[in-house]
């Protein structure tokens, strides 16, 4: 039997979005909304998901628009809409037992999503924890868009041979629970030929780059007036220049931050899928602390 259910909420005329609801015995711990990242979909979460579920949380996974099973419109991929469709989802899960106030957690460009969220929306989230994300400043990194769009562009997948596909991934990941292999295989549309095709088409992902290359997450810092979890990952060995920068960002972000942590994890970008008993267990942990203090402690 599967461990959700899934609905179609609708977030906009014309668009819905499906959002995993993971059922759970008790209801005394938080409720935590899981965010993807860019052109992934809320199934790499189920690791995380089943476990917070387990532990007591209530929980909910989301397919953005574009992504997964959710819609996919033409517009609509800048942080103003996107931050509605979150909202929506948050009105939907209201009247149906959950709190106003969740716990939201994104990763990657999720996580810069959802500090967006928090930023925004005062009083609907009680918490924000950011996998592998949360810092990324394209500005930073990429001395124009176009220069970002470049490096940043997802390789041509489409019409790769599903087993193919599958068969990569877990040579490239081989520590990856199945929950990882399979939540991953779920960003692309199988076709009936047996080939794939990316649920999120390569256009509406360079638009959502560039809303990315336009918004500085250190600008919402001095705006969160709710603790904020970090959980970057760092590559095993020597660190690269790209850790290193990370790193630093992750502690000039906490260090702006009126209460905020970071627990650095060994591990891939796709942390959530790869060490999901380990991201659910810090973020049990912080529901319990960091996530539990009131407001002005």
């Amino acid at each position: 039997m599967s461990p959700y259910r899934t609905e179609l909420v609708p977030a906009a005329p014309g668009v819905r979005l499906a959002v995993d609801l993971f059922e759970t015995d008790g209801r005394s711990g938080k409720a935590f909304l899981l965010v993807h990242g860019l052109a992934s979909n809320a199934r790499l979460y189920d690791g995380v998901a089943e476990e917070l579920s387990r532990r007591g949380h209530l929980v909910a996974a989301v397919d953005l628009r574009g992504h997964g099973r959710s819609d996919k419109p033409e517009e609509g991929y800048d942080y103003d809409t996107l931050c509605a469709d979150l909202l929506a989802v948050l009105d939907f899960l209201a009247p149906r037992g959950w709190p106003e106030a969740v716990v939201a957690v994104g990763q990657s460009f999720g996580a810069n999503l959802v500090l967006e969220l928090a930023a925004r929306q005062l009083g609907r989230t009680a918490g924000v924890a950011c996998i592998d994300g949360g810092t990324i400043d394209l500005q930073a990194t990429f001395s124009s868009w176009e220069e970002a769009a470049e490096a940043l562009r997802p390789p041509p997948l489409s019409g790769t041979p599903l087993a193919e596909l599958e068969a990569h991934m877990r040579a490239a990941h081989p520590d990856w629970p199945e929950s990882g292999i399979r939540g991953a295989l779920a960003n692309f549309e199988v076709r009936p030929d047996a080939t794939v095709t990316p649920h999120l088409t390569l256009q509406r992902h360079l638009r959502i780059l560039h809303t990315m290359w336009e918004s500085r997450p250190s600008f919402l810092y001095g705006r969160l007036a709710v603790p904020v979890l970090f959980l970057p990952a760092r590559s095993p060995g020597a660190p690269t220049a790209w850790g290193v920068a990370k790193e630093k960002a992750t502690a000039e972000a906490v260090a702006a931050i009126e209460r905020a942590a970071a627990h650095v994890i060994e591990g891939d970008h796709d942390l959530h899928a790869q060490h999901p008993l380990e991201v659910a267990r810090l973020l049990d942990e912080a529901a319990g602390s960091l996530f539990a203090e009131p407001a002005g402690s």
